[in-house]
């Protein structure tokens, strides 16, 4: 007599943007980790895309937490002719660099897919190989704050354009249980002094938007409640990593049930 076995669920873990919001990814993976929380394949967009890229190879949360807690804003800081970005973007890629070395996707421990956006077209691009992080870096780049990169003849920016949240994107992938994780964003009522604080507002407003939709595509969300710590704020690393804790301890009894565990 046979005995069946459940279909064990191939578990997604999509980890969206939100810049210096999104160093709370650190504390829900410090959690997911000491709850031995089975994840089999990771997406990332934008700040997403570089924690789930350090955390696929082996790094962990720990040694991304003393790096994090160790940056500022300045580090990304390489001001030049405006043409298609504010900033040329070396620093940005500089500073992924510093905390995965030359990685490539091979090196990935965890089945792992960058997000990005292709400017000219609109089309949303999914990196599974290739430059691990050149594709981290168009990730993360802002329109019009940072160069966008060329790739494969491609011209690419931040993939929170299209996916804030990238739970469609995990679910193409063959994920049959898709945990988000939506660090949300920081929209600020008062006046608008510069072009800085005109682009962040705006991408604050439209990503709090595209978040409502993609993270309702999930099957478990993890929502993390940041309140006042905007997009830039990455001083505020250590606070953001303790939010991202307790949310997830938060959340942990009731995953665990929607896993079976």
């Amino acid at each position: 007599m046979f005995k069946l076995f459940a279909k064990k669920k191939k578990v997604a873990l999509a980890l969206g943007g939100g810049s210096a919001r999104g160093v709370a990814h650190i504390g829900v993976l410090k959690v997911l980790e000491r709850e031995k929380i089975p994840v089999d394949m990771i997406v990332g967009t934008s700040m997403g895309a570089l924690i789930g890229a350090a955390w696929s190879i082996g790094i962990s949360p720990e040694a991304m937490e003393v790096n994090a807690c160790s940056f500022s804003i300045n580090k990304l800081l390489d001001p030049t002719i405006p043409k298609m970005g504010l900033l040329a973007g070396e620093k940005l890629e500089a500073t992924i660099k510093r905390l995965i070395d030359s990685k490539t996707f091979a090196d990935c421990k965890i089945p792992f897919a960058v997000v990005t956006t292709n400017i000219e077209t609109g089309e949303e691009i999914v990196h599974e190989s290739g430059d691990l992080v050149k594709a981290i870096r168009a990730s993360c780049s802002w329109p019009g704050i940072f160069n966008p990169v060329r790739i494969d003849g491609k011209l690419l920016v931040d993939g929170g354009i299209k996916n804030s949240v990238p739970t469609r994107i995990a679910r193409a992938l063959g994920a049959d249980y898709v945990l988000a994780v939506d660090v949300g964003f920081c929209v600020r009522e008062g006046p608008i002094k510069n072009i800085f604080q005109m682009i962040l507002q705006s991408f604050q407003i439209t990503g709090e938007e595209l978040n409502k939709h993609q993270s309702s595509e999930a099957d478990f969300v993890i929502k993390v409640d940041l309140g006042h710590i905007d997009q830039a704020a990455f001083d505020k690393a250590r606070e953001a990593i303790k939010k991202g804790m307790e949310a997830t301890d938060a959340a942990i009894p009731q995953l665990k049930k929607g896993l079976r565990l």
